[in-house]
């Protein structure tokens, strides 16, 4: 460590007013009932988990968070190992829970070399797999015995699946896959744990049998030994290298040359080949495979809002006592001192509506992942059940749940278009955050700038961003065509969509500034105009599917936007007395003004559809810009700080100095700069001599 500072400096404080003081005035002057509305967003069985998993990772000194900032990739590599072993063995010490494990990698501040293996070769192998695999593969790899990774993506091809060039041709003669990288593009790329971790990896490569292509499967692959943990034969596998954030996590390559494994490597849950005849069986629908790919995509859904959140928490807190210059009016009033920089419109109108999307985004993503879990109940039995039941509980769902793959290509097209959305407001978000925090965002202490470029990679993987959208609008087309036959399901999206059609001609005469239920009707009737305009250009004008993949993204855009709308209604608003009982009349009410924030913030940047369609008029933009959005920013700006702390962000999860809970920003941002690792070095800075540090602290 470097010296420490003289006493002169440690006796420094802030100029007053001071950030504790600061901090202790903003949650005074709110009515909103933290503890109460932190236990509708998580419960109090999940906070009270959080503090036991933080309260633990904090005793053991490999997760300490001092130094992490400072390290190169190696070292970063290096403390991703121990630190996910080290996870492991707490999590049986003490028994912890899968929820319990998933919250300790959150709150460890980096990604872990493990990550991969625990959330997406474990699930592949459980939910593609058949009993005898789980025997074989699951069993070992959920004990730590074998640890794996999902290859799916290529040096060549990522969101398009169906064109992935690893093979598996199957060998009758020998009852083997042959596994083949027949070109360079077919380099398994990006495949997390892989790079130096992983000895085992789940593979999706076409199937090939006599010739003719199969499409993509899964089969689990040896790669590495168990024992010395050197790369097999014909297995050549390595680290991709640095990358823009995630230094922490083995990103890998992965090539094959003409690598055989045995016929029970094929996961088999959905499709098989017949051992003794080399015949190809399907046991369920094609689109049955994606499923792991579906469940992380619902993942992605639900963490949007709380990974957003992390950047709003961290920037409202700093907003709130960071002062600069002074308000206008108020100077010439007479008033002096600098002006909270949380109090200028401008920083309000960036941060506030992003303070809506996190609880949007939070309760869209409750409303997929019961979507998702009701959809793994249904295929698991060959009833779909009470269909009145599963409509109650589909939070998300466009359409009302059918069984086996149908649901799951609805889930599908869903999960594309909210991972799509949630994810891009998150990433968006977050850079907007930290440039509301002015200099010191661009600072690591702040805690923003290391936790975005770790995130952003969600905008890309599992299916880019724009051109996941595509699946929204095949779904959003095929409803609409059924509509227009006369023979649509009848659900949420149908009914949507015949609702518009009965009065187009009509209009819609929506009160979007006054009623609540109007707004989201006015969502629904914008996404039903949109379809059939699409519909129009695809089936009537010929036109390309090419040519309207712009209209596409904004179709789903508006389809994904209205399904947070009606979500974020549905859990604040339709039901007044419930969320009162909850959390209290006042809080109650605060977020039924994050509901309007959000909806007006979002109605009014796209505004252009709305208007073309018929939903809102001109001067209902006007107003709802110049009256709805304003007013609103006024009466969510005295709560802002409650309504992030209700997030029940620790300290120690969000490392961040200019987020502390306490207000203690400069002090915090001080004492780290004081201390980071560079201050030990001691510099030779004359050109003329070879010698470039005289002295590192600390060592002879």
């Amino acid at each position: 460590m470097p010296p420490p500072p003289p006493a002169w400096v440690n006796a420094l404080v802030p100029s007053e007013p001071r950030g504790p003081d600061l901090l202790a005035i903003e949650r005074a002057g709110s009515g909103v009932e933290v503890t109460r509305l932190s236990e509708l967003l998580h419960t109090r069985e999940l906070i009270n988990k959080r503090s036991r998993v933080e309260a633990a990772l904090i005793k053991d000194p490999t997760f300490d968070k001092t130094e992490l900032l400072s390290m190169g990739r190696v070292e970063k590599i290096q403390r991703s190992l121990a630190r996910g072993k080290a996870m492991k063995r707490l999590q049986e010490k003490e028994g912890w829970d899968a929820e319990e494990y998933k919250i300790a990698h959150q709150a460890a501040g980096e990604p872990t070399v493990y990550d991969l293996h625990d959330g997406m070769f474990i699930v592949t192998l459980r939910e593609q797999g058949t009993p005898e695999q789980h025997k074989l593969f699951l069993e070992p790899a959920v004990n730590n015995k074998i640890i794996g990774c999902y290859a799916q993506t290529e040096l060549g091809h990522g969101s398009n699946v169906r064109g992935l060039e690893t093979t598996a041709t199957w060998n009758q003669a020998d009852q083997t896959f042959i596994i083949h990288s027949p070109v360079l593009t077919a380099s398994k790329w990006w495949i997390g744990s892989l790079g130096r971790t992983a000895n085992h990896a789940a593979v999706m490569a076409q199937l090939y049998i006599d010739g003719k292509n199969y499409g993509p499967h899964p089969f689990l692959v040896q790669i590495r030994d168990l024992k010395t943990h050197e790369p097999l034969e014909n297995v050549f596998v390595g680290d991709i290298g640095p990358k823009f954030g995630f230094g922490s996590m083995d990103n890998g390559f992965l090539l094959f040359n003409q690598y055989k494994i045995p016929h029970v490597n094929m996961l088999a849950r959905f499709n098989r080949v017949d051992p003794a005849t080399g015949v190809y069986k399907r046991v369920g629908a094609p689109s049955l495979v994606y499923g792991t790919m579906v469940w992380v995509r619902s993942n992605i859904v639900l963490d949007s809002g709380s990974s957003l959140a992390r950047g709003v928490a961290i920037a409202i807190r700093y907003c709130a006592i960071r002062r600069q210059f002074q308000d206008r009016d108020a100077e010439a009033a007479g008033a002096t001192g600098e002006t909270p920089v949380l109090n200028y419109k401008m920083v309000q109108v960036r941060l506030l509506p992003l303070l809506a999307a996190t609880y949007a985004l939070h309760f869209t993503g409750r409303g997929m992942m019961e979507m998702y879990e009701a959809n793994q109940e249904r295929m698991k039995k060959e009833d779909i059940g009470d269909r009145e039941t599963v409509k109650k509980i589909r939070g998300a769902a466009p359409e009302d749940l059918n069984p086996g793959a149908e649901q799951l290509a609805d889930l599908h097209a869903t999960s594309c278009g909210l991972k799509a959305l949630g994810s891009t407001i998150a990433v968006e978000g977050l850079e907007m955050c930290r440039r509301a925090c002015g200099g010191h965002g661009y600072s690591s202490y702040s805690g923003i700038g290391t936790w975005y470029a770790d995130y952003l990679p969600t905008a890309t993987w599992e299916g880019d961003n724009y051109m996941l959208t595509q699946q929204v609008a095949r779904y959003l087309l095929k409803s609409a065509r059924a509509v227009l036959a006369g023979n649509a399901p009848k659900n949420e999206t149908t009914t949507t969509l015949q609702f518009y059609l009965s009065r187009k001609d009509t209009g819609a005469a929506f009160d979007v500034l006054n009623n609540d239920a109007d707004i989201v009707a006015a969502y629904g009737w914008r996404t039903a105009y949109l379809t059939f305009e699409a519909l129009r250009l695809r089936d009537k004008d010929h036109q390309s599917w090419n040519s309207l993949l712009v209209h596409f993204w904004r179709l789903s855009t508006a389809q994904s936007q209205f399904l947070v709308v009606r979500n974020f209604y549905d859990a604040v608003v339709a039901n007044p007395a419930r969320v009162a009982g909850a959390v209290g009349d006042v809080t109650g009410e605060v977020l039924r003004d994050l509901f309007r924030l959000y909806a007006l913030q979002t109605m009014e940047q796209h505004a252009a559809d709305f208007f073309t369609s018929g939903a809102v008029t001109t001067n209902q933009i006007s107003l709802a810009r110049t009256k709805g959005i304003s007013n609103l920013l006024d009466r969510v700006r005295p709560h802002a700080v409650s309504l992030v702390d209700a997030w029940n962000f620790s300290d120690f999860f969000l490392n961040s100095s200019l987020g502390r809970s306490d207000g203690k920003v400069y002090e915090d941002m001080f004492a780290k700069a004081s201390s980071n690792p560079v201050n030990n070095l001691t510099f030779d800075p004359y050109v003329d001599s070879p010698v470039l540090v005289k002295r590192v602290a600390g060592k002879l």
